[in-house]
């Protein structure tokens, strides 16, 4: 039907909603050939990395293409997976930018807007704000708003001495406060000393609690229990995941008993590939930073220590091979290429569909690149059992990709 354009002393101006600014045939056009001066546009855009350049640009182009002034007043707050990144944005006719709000904080702008003049000054532009800065906002708001909107006061989280449960323990103290976060170590026989001195070196620098409880027990009763039916059969894959899912039992107990949700620590290069234990290492109710590969974990834990001026991360933790510790001497480079190599294939694969093919002529090693695009596709089933997490690329798993389970296609 017609568009409703309303006037205010002597000033015309619409409404638009989300998407309608985002087509530049679609209804800001032609609210403009119908007399707006000035659209005022309400919009939920979820937030990626890089996302707010491209609105921006957006923005502007379409002001200037319209010859009207654009109010862009976004969602700021998160839901399940997405997260709206809030980051309002005025712009005159000619497509200058006047003011851009914080991203990821509520406020108030006043904007003076002058449509007779091309020299409008600007209000308050908020600064654009680094890669890591803007995942570690993104990251924050939205396991702040997943804990709390689901009537959660508190965490847990099992801390490895690993970089990922670092990292993870990290954002929640900045999302909730370290009174409301609580470690737990959960050594085995296979854990070394480094990894539990690492963990209480970590909980120290948040000021958050941390007990151990050894899951030797527990291990042990479930080898014995077990040993009857794998007679004649040698230790593998299996008793390394039962370690697993004692560590998951443990921390699920403790979710049951006080009332905490558990914050599960794999990230998107681990879910990817299935690098991880199905009801063990997987379990919880919120997964904070299942969209970052690892090297994007790296370089957020570097950015964390940077904000904060000092070691909150140890450098212990950023510098040593990244393990499970489920067997002697285990790193995960002995059943992954390194990161380095993984994760631009990753990038490739799952973020920007291109096929192994695609990716093979791009130069990287046909043998890799079919291997890990396989594993990929078989672990579709363990991620689809897994909990929801912040998005920050522009596609993660879950709503973003997913794909049959039962299927034979070999990209």
């Amino acid at each position: 039907g017609e568009h409703q354009i309303f006037e205010v002393a002597g000033i015309k101006f619409a409404v638009s909603i989300c998407e309608d600014i985002w087509r530049d045939d679609g209804p800001v056009a032609e609210q403009a050939r119908s007399g707006a001066q000035v659209n005022i546009n309400i919009n939920g855009s979820p937030f990626h990395s890089g996302k707010l350049m491209q609105r921006q640009e957006m923005l502007s182009g379409r002001a200037r293409e319209n010859n009207c002034a654009i109010v862009y007043v976004n969602q700021v707050g998160g839901q399940d997976e997405l997260v709206f990144d809030a980051c309002s944005m005025v712009f005159d006719a000619a497509g200058k930018m006047l003011a851009r709000a914080p991203q990821f904080a509520t406020g108030l702008t006043v904007v003076e807007l002058d449509l007779a003049s091309t020299t409008n000054a600007l209000t308050t532009v908020a600064p654009i704000s680094s890669r890591y800065e803007e995942m570690y906002g993104a990251l924050v708001l939205g396991t702040r708003d997943y804990v709390r909107k689901n009537k959660f006061t508190d965490v847990v989280i099992g801390l490895s001495g690993g970089i990922d449960s670092s990292i993870v323990a990290a954002l929640a103290v900045e999302a909730l406060g370290a009174e409301h976060v609580h470690g737990v170590a959960m050594p085995s026989r296979y854990s070394s000393d480094g990894s539990q001195t690492d963990a209480y070196a970590l909980a120290d620098a948040l000021g958050i609690d941390c007990q151990t409880i050894s899951i030797e027990p527990v291990f042990e009763a479930y080898l014995a229990m077990l040993a009857p039916s794998f007679a004649g059969r040698e230790a593998d894959l299996t008793e390394e995941n039962l370690q697993s899912r004692c560590r998951g039992q443990i921390l699920m107990a403790l979710s049951n008993k006080f009332g905490w949700m558990v914050l599960t620590t794999g990230n998107k290069s681990e879910l990817a590939v299935g690098y991880f234990t199905i009801y063990g290492d997987s379990v919880g109710g919120y997964a904070v930073i299942k969209d970052l590969l690892k090297t994007d974990v790296f370089g957020l834990s570097r950015y964390v220590n940077e904000r904060a001026g000092r070691e909150i991360i140890p450098e212990s933790v950023l510098t040593k091979p990244p393990s499970a510790e489920l067997r002697p001497d285990q790193r995960d480079d002995q059943s992954l290429p390194p990161y380095d190599i993984l994760d631009p294939i990753l990038a490739l694969y799952v973020e920007q569909d291109r096929t192994a093919a695609e990716i093979i002529e791009l130069g990287h090693p046909e043998d890799i690149v079919r291997r890990i695009a396989r594993l990929v596709d078989l672990s579709e089933y363990k991620r689809r059992q897994g909990a929801p997490g912040v998005r920050v690329s522009e596609k993660a798993f879950g709503k973003d990709r997913r794909l049959p389970i039962t299927n034979g296609y070999r990209g």
